[in-house]
C-alpha cells in the first residue's frame, strides 16, 4: 500500500558507504546500491513545536527511506512510499 511521507533529512548514507554502518541485514539488502535517508517524520518543527516536544518529552519520530537519488541533510522531502518488512523503513516510489 502506498502512502505519502514528509520529513526533514537528518542523515544520508550513500551506497558506497553502506558497509561503514552496522545496518540491519534486511535494510542492507534493500539498500544495496541505493541511498538510505534518515528523516524526522513530519518535516522541520518550528521553535515552538520543539519546545513543546521537549517539555512533553515527545521524542522525534524517525523514518528511514531507501531511495534511488540522494538528498541533502536539512532538506525537506515529500515522497510516495511503500512499507517494507523492516519497521520504520520505507521504499521510495517517487519524490514529489
Amino acid at each position: 500500500m502506498t502512502e505519502t511521507i514528509t520529513g526533514e533529512v537528518i542523515h544520508v548514507v550513500p551506497p558506497e558507504d553502506l558497509d561503514d554502518y552496522e545496518l540491519d541485514p534486511d535494510l542492507q539488502s534493500l539498500a544495496e546500491t541505493r541511498y538510505v535517508l534518515v528523516c524526522r517524520k513530519g518535516g522541520r518543527p518550528s521553535w515552538v513545536e520543539r519546545i513543546v516536544a521537549f517539555l512533553r518529552r515527545t521524542p522525534i519520530e524517525p523514518v528511514t527511506l531507501v531511495a534511488d537519488r540522494p538528498a541533502e541533510e536539512g532538506e525537506d522531502v515529500t515522497a510516495s512510499v511503500e512499507s517494507t518488512g523492516v519497521t520504520g523503513v520505507y521504499d521510495v516510489i517517487e519524490f514529489r
